[in-house]
């Protein structure tokens, strides 16, 4: 018999402590996966990676890992039938994760892939650049240095938006002949993705363009010009109707995956023209509920699945507020109170970047969708934080 979690004081954006009752047992869907993929869809989550708590590091020294932890959070989510898509925003690729520690983990995460059989898909950047202007030759070669390295690691490449692109690109021929130059290079299809700049502010203005259909004129034109070399685009917008004008718009073979965490069940379950694969950090902490959700759906059963599903948006808009690029704070919460690391610990000490309203409120709406396998870890734990900030009861 599970031990029943004594109430807590959760403390709310008002400056007020109220009474809050964990629930007893877990959701029923944490004990159905058989770590087999969905049929239907497919589908990756973007996973978030485990720091060291005992390294002496500051806000902004290279990141220090527990690669215990974060290889072994990675093969939690391949058992719940998962691809995981590493190196990526989630994992603090830019806030916190340098290129030596993204190669690093891209490393090692695929060749624990080779070992279980899991599917894999790793970010491709430039931020082995310094800060500062670089030319386009500079930033070709720094994206043709990171695709040759995934690439020879087996992994499936995701080329990501460069921040260093951003900078030097005078326009969208800048980026068509950048990402013309990769595809012709890419041994396999590859995954693009467009992140937008409620992800990174540094990314306003990506594919040559702050107007948005100008932008995805150019971002269509590179898919057109090299339909064989992507597998599919990743649309990070929370911007739903634009992403679904988007996939019907892809050449015939070109998978979407929505990046969308504030729609997902929607552009999943799709419509009479078409739906969206996923690539998503909500994925992270929701990987069992997904999971669930996924072989609903495997059944023809969409009613079902948004059934299941549709309850976690509030959550995922919670973690996804404003200022959206800092999501990744509570997506760490919720695995350390998952009991999936030992730790409230981030890379470039990323765990204050949230007030404690708002980590209380995340640890709320996952206890009620029934997200921690033990409650009452997951409660002593909330209460071990709370009583950090002074929080009494």
């Amino acid at each position: 018999m599970t031990r029943a979690p004594a109430p807590l004081g959760l403390p709310d954006a008002r400056g007020s402590v109220r009474a809050y009752t964990p629930r007893a047992e877990p959701a029923a869907f944490l004990a159905s996966a058989d770590g087999a993929p969905a049929t239907s869809r497919t589908v990756f989550a973007a996973a978030h990676v485990v720091a060291d708590p005992y390294a002496d590091t500051t806000p902004d020294a290279p990141a220090a890992l527990d690669w215990d932890a974060t290889l072994a959070f990675r093969r939690h989510l391949w058992a719940q039938g998962l691809g995981v898509a590493e190196a990526m925003d989630t994992a603090q690729r830019g806030m916190g994760l340098d290129w030596a520690g993204a190669a690093e983990l891209i490393r090692r995460s695929a060749a624990e892939a080779r070992a279980v059989g899991g599917r894999i898909a790793c970010g491709v950047g430039t931020d082995q650049l310094a800060a500062g202007a670089h030319t386009a030759a500079e930033v070709l070669a720094a994206y043709e240095e990171q695709l040759a390295l995934v690439e020879d690691t087996g992994a499936q490449a995701i080329l990501m938006a460069s921040r260093a692109l951003a900078a030097a690109a005078d326009g969208p021929d800048a980026y068509l002949k950048t990402y013309a130059e990769l595809l012709r290079q890419a041994r396999e299809p590859v995954i693009l993705h467009w992140l937008g700049p409620m992800f990174d502010p540094a990314l306003d203005g990506y594919w040559g363009s702050t107007d948005l259909d100008a932008a995805t004129a150019t971002f269509l034109q590179v898919i057109a010009d090299r339909p064989d070399k992507v597998d599919g685009i990743k649309i990070s917008l929370l911007d739903a109707e634009r992403e679904i004008d988007v996939r019907r718009r892809l050449p015939e073979g070109v998978r979407c995956y929505t990046g969308d965490d504030f729609n997902y069940p929607r552009l999943v379950a799709g419509d009479a023209h078409g739906f969206s694969h996923a690539l998503l950090g909500v994925f992270d902490p929701l990987a069992p509920l997904a999971s669930a959700a996924l072989r609903v759906l495997d059944t023809g059963d969409v009613a079902g699945f948004r059934a299941l599903l549709d309850p976690s948006v509030e959550l995922s808009r919670h973690l996804f507020e404003a200022p959206t690029r800092f999501y990744k704070t509570g997506v760490v919460l919720l695995a350390w109170l998952a009991g999936h690391q030992d730790h409230f610990a981030m890379a470039g000490h990323q765990q204050a970047a949230r007030s404690l309203p708002h980590l209380a409120r995340a640890y709320e709406l996952a206890d009620t969708l029934g997200l921690f396998p033990d409650p009452a870890l997951a409660a002593d734990r909330m209460r071990s934080l709370l009583h950090v900030y002074g929080v009494a009861r």
